[in-house]
């Protein structure tokens, strides 16, 4: 068994400005742990998942995905779940939320993975640059410099990712293109 998670991963630029501002936590701050994963908006929590039955994991997240239209995103500022949790914010739209939920449905109805916390609380769409290992002393400090800083990028979730944690990180295991629009 390993763990895998689902998520939409923003394009190169974007993701190497949150690496770079991940690896200032790391530096100033000494929260590391955000760096065990590329940048990226999770959609379907960490789960376990039976090695040898991958391909049908895959398989239903291809179909799901094949049904789905890009879905435009907005990264907007900095945001925080207190006390230890610093986030590029991600506005939530109907787009974003619906996919979310519709994805959520079709992994329990389908595969049987249910994210009970998921189930009891409001998806806040994130992409997490400090967490886990951000003491309260140094959340309170580093919340001070983010909070007002100004950060806006723009782009269009074409595709989902499978991610694996190897034991260390995550790293991508597959990805599945969302609907293309033929003209």
């Amino acid at each position: 068994m390993n763990l895998y998670f689902i998520a939409l991963l923003p394009p190169p630029e974007i993701q190497d400005y949150a690496n770079q501002i991940k690896q200032y936590f790391a530096d100033k701050y000494a929260s590391r742990h955000a760096l065990k994963s590329p940048p990226h908006i999770t959609l379907q929590p960490p789960f376990k998942w039976i090695d040898h039955n991958v391909p049908v994991l895959e398989a239903s997240l291809r179909e799901f995905a094949s049904e789905q239209q890009p879905v435009p995103i907005t990264l907007r500022g900095f945001a925080a779940f207190r006390p230890r949790v610093i986030y590029i914010d991600v506005v939530k739209s109907q787009e974003l939320l619906s996919l979310q939920a519709n994805l959520m449905a079709r992994m329990e109805a389908n595969l049987g993975i249910v994210d009970k916390v998921g189930k009891k609380r409001a998806f806040t769409p994130h992409m997490t640059v400090a967490f886990r290992d951000l003491t309260r002393q140094n959340f309170k400090a580093a919340w001070l410099e983010f909070e007002n800083r100004q950060l806006y990028f723009e782009f269009t979730a074409n595709k989902l990712t499978l991610l694996i944690h190897n034991g260390k990180r995550w790293n991508i295991k597959s990805e599945f293109a969302f609907l293309s629009h033929v003209s």
